[in-house]
């Protein structure tokens, strides 16, 4: 069949469908349930809706979309929609709300793109899969990205990112994995939080592997890792990349479980603690604790690098994880046995939450 997005025939012959899983042929697509018309064209998402790019297209729309409206319910503000577009190919839906009454900043990112790996990319590549046959390789990627930074410090910062990355070699071969990353950053500690946090994700994981949710904790607390500082930026929660393991239908049903069920998780977080009373000294850690965030995501975040490195990175995009407002104090440390020495004690020796209570 046609392959649209990439002006190219013939490369999707294993691509994989599931029964009950499509969009049924006489059904168009529900556009009510996203914060604007898709990226991809209407005629080819409709004409193409078994393929597993158009089903991770209208995911992560929907995704933005329930999220976006969870929390724009409990702001005074609403979210501003920025569809925007690459001159090669694709675009993206940045759905962004800042200076509200309870977030400071959150941003919803959905970008959706194709286009050819650069040199240097095509390297890696064939450095990490062998077999792929080709100089010069299309590729199509789709994901979300999201990070909350709510303005009361009792409520943590909450970051997700869900993706999907496909290739074709010159035989016509596919290549393809998802990734995502659900992990919290609380600058006060409420125990109940965080493990309800990672039980939700627990309960996730072990619905498609057991072995998932310690194998992706464990990745997750080494991915965090601040090394300048030796700290980690937060209390961790799960990160996988590479997966492919479930198969294609499989591993898109979990991720879709994994985004799904951090929208009520956070929620209910953000709703516990958006009337709670803080003041100055609350409010600088907070600033010191996004000063570390910053400093993460602008040196180690692989998002941000490899968006760097890519012609028409979307700069206002990339950087909307960002909070509005950071600190940094020279040599600054927490007094000993308060709360705040208590959260950096948790961050430099990360923990299993999920252990028995002591």
């Amino acid at each position: 069949g046609v392959a649209p997005w990439l002006g190219f025939t013939g490369c999707f012959a294993t691509e994989l469908t599931s029964s009950g899983a499509t969009i049924p042929a006489n059904k168009e697509i529900d556009l009510s349930q996203f914060m604007t018309r898709p990226i991809t064209d209407m005629q080819i998402l409709q004409q193409n809706k078994d393929m597993m790019r158009t089903k991770m297209e209208l995911m992560v729309l929907k995704i933005q979309a329930q999220l976006c409206k969870n929390l724009q319910a409990l702001d005074e503000k609403n979210f501003t929609i920025d569809k925007w577009s690459r001159d090669s190919a694709g675009g993206g839906i940045s759905c962004v709300l800042q200076d509200g009454s309870v977030f400071e900043k959150a941003a919803v990112l959905v970008s959706i793109v194709h286009g050819q790996l650069s040199g240097a990319a095509v390297k890696r590549m064939k450095n990490k899969r062998k077999g792929i046959k080709a100089s010069i390789i299309p590729y199509f990627a789709a994901g979300i990205s999201t990070v909350i930074h709510p303005r009361n410090p009792m409520i943590p910062t909450f970051h997700c990112n869900y993706r999907y990355f496909e290739i074709v070699d010159e035989d016509g071969k596919i290549y393809w994995w998802f990734g995502g990353v659900a992990d919290l950053t609380p600058y006060y500690l409420d125990i109940d939080d965080i493990r309800s946090f990672h039980k939700t994700l627990k309960s996730a994981c072990d619905t498609y592997n057991p072995k998932f949710y310690p194998d992706f904790k464990q990745w997750c607390d080494k991915y965090f890792y601040i090394e300048h500082r030796n700290e980690h930026r937060g209390i961790g929660g799960i990160f996988f990349d590479d997966l492919y393991s479930l198969g294609h239908q499989r591993t898109f049903e979990f991720v879709r479980t994994c985004a799904e069920s951090m929208i009520p998780c956070y929620t209910n977080i953000i709703k516990k603690h958006m009337h709670d009373k803080y003041g100055f000294k609350e409010r600088q850690w907070q600033l010191v604790r996004r000063g570390r965030y910053v400093e993460f995501n602008l040196i180690y975040d692989r998002g941000i690098k490899f968006g760097l490195a890519t012609s028409e990175a979307r700069i206002e995009s990339m950087l909307a994880s960002l909070p509005l407002e950071a600190r940094w104090e020279y040599i600054h440390s927490p007094s000993p046995n308060s709360k705040e020495a208590e959260v950096l004690k948790v961050l430099k020796h990360p923990k299993d939450w999920l252990a028995e209570e002591d």
